[in-house]
């Protein structure tokens, strides 16, 4: 009998240590799991598991400049369209040609202006068929997309083996458009393009001549994870109903049936200033040019337009901080390319967006705020925005933050500062654009 009882103890002893390295292995998993997972934790499990939203992005510490008097301060004539479209798309278009870095990916929020009317009138309905539904991994929204739209016109490639290539570090909270689009032009035999100050009607032409597009744009599911950047694949539209269909890798169209109305598709979207990527062969150049038409045929005249409609934008709603972002962002941009004038506006605009308050995820995927206050000497900003971005672990996997930190400290002065930030930067992803220009900085 006591034999017994021990074989029984052996046995509860076991159970109990194996119960509890369970326990601790899916405890150690839940918070590396995709948060459309954890939506369905009971609330006190998920709240436990979530890693805790960052800390707030600093205010700037000069005095407030007046809304009004910065809208004309910053006011830049609109150059005209081209008399006809291009004959192919303009690849990676959404690269700011900015001094110092790689792409900057945004443009205006919900448009004040509206491109010119399309030479034919589009049908009431468009559909782009054969997408496939991949749920995304974590923090995998970027390749997840690429991968469907690959997989639609025949490229066989899985979500991991293009994280591999743009997203190697399993942590990188950041894939900017131009790293999707540099994928695909270098690792298959399709064609892509990135741009910004995409609106309703572009979506609607290019789904009308048969291209999905993949748009950023801001996501917040609930208030305990907090708002996020965030891809999704729009492959459909209806004016009667005035939605979008969409692949949502992160929430699924099991949710809502993968139906985004129009009027909100335009709100998030402008958290990104209308970025989006086209993929295509590259025999259909010309139609994807065709459907784009002049207003995205050239670089400079893209960004122009897409800060003058912010400007307007902030004029109109002077409390949207992402109107005053995206005004920056397209200045920015616009004085990279040769009227270095433009970046005290930019550096301003920036300023008012501060004030107003933006995401405290804002600078995991835009980068644009520190451009700016790097050509005006404001390395102060530059240092503040930095380490509230790095104050949590999502920011620390950022290689971008890494590297405008480096080169902050060393136009500071602090050269061994500089030296291990941008040695940071390339080690986190070394070759990405930002990761190449890290190791030239050492």
């Amino acid at each position: 009998m006591g034999g017994m009882r021990r074989v029984r103890g052996r046995w509860v002893i076991g159970i109990a240590l194996l119960a509890v390295v369970a326990a601790a292995a899916v405890w150690w998993a839940l918070p590396r799991l995709p948060g459309r997972v954890r939506h369905y934790l009971p609330a006190p499990v998920a709240a436990l598991v979530t890693t805790p939203l960052p800390t707030a992005l600093p205010a700037p510490t000069g005095p407030p400049a007046a809304a009004a008097e910065l809208a004309l301060l910053v006011a830049v004539p609109t150059p005209p369209l081209a008399t006809a479209p291009p004959t192919a798309p303009i690849a990676a278009a959404t690269t700011a040609p900015i001094a110092t870095a790689a792409a900057e990916t945004a443009a205006p929020s919900p448009p004040a202006t509206r491109h010119p009317p399309l030479a034919t009138p589009l049908p009431p309905y468009g559909r782009v068929s054969g997408l496939p539904i991949i749920p995304q991994k974590f923090n995998n929204c970027g390749p997840t997309n690429l991968t469907l739209v690959l997989n639609h016109y025949g490229v066989e490639v899985g979500q991991l083996d293009v994280a591999a290539v743009i997203r190697p570090n399993y942590e990188d909270r950041n894939v900017s458009p131009d790293e999707l689009v540099s994928y695909v032009n270098e690792h298959t035999p399709l064609a892509a393009a990135a741009y910004v100050g995409g609106d309703v009607d572009t979506l609607r032409a290019l789904l009308a001549a048969g291209f999905p597009v993949i748009i950023e744009k801001g996501l917040e599911p609930d208030a305990a994870t907090g708002w996020m950047g965030h891809y999704l694949t729009v492959f459909a539209y209806d004016d009667i109903t005035r939605h979008f269909s969409v692949r949502d890798t992160y929430l699924g169209p099991w949710q809502g049936e993968g139906l985004v109305g129009y009027d909100a598709t335009a709100r998030d979207w402008a958290h990104f200033n209308g970025a989006f990527v086209v993929v295509y062969p590259p025999e259909r150049a010309d139609e994807v040019a065709q459907a784009l038409g002049p207003a995205f045929a050239d670089v400079g005249v893209m960004w122009a337009r897409a800060a003058e409609r912010a400007r307007v934008a902030a004029q109109q709603r002077p409390d949207d901080a992402y109107a005053w972002f995206n005004l920056g962002a397209g200045l920015t941009a616009l004085a990279g390319a040769g009227d270095a004038a433009l970046y005290e506006g930019a550096a301003a605009a920036f300023d008012e967006a501060r004030r107003l308050g933006l995401p405290a995820r804002m600078l995991w995927y835009q980068f644009a705020p520190y451009e700016a206050y790097l050509a005006v000497g404001r390395h102060a900003d530059v240092l503040a925005l930095a380490e509230a971005t790095l104050g949590n672990q999502g920011g620390q996997n950022v290689e971008e933050t890494y590297y405008y930190q480096g080169l902050a400290l060393r136009a500071a002065g602090d050269e061994a500062g500089a030296q291990e930030a941008l040695a940071r930067a390339a080690a986190l992803n070394p070759d990405s654009p930002i990761g190449r220009a890290a190791q030239d900085g050492l």
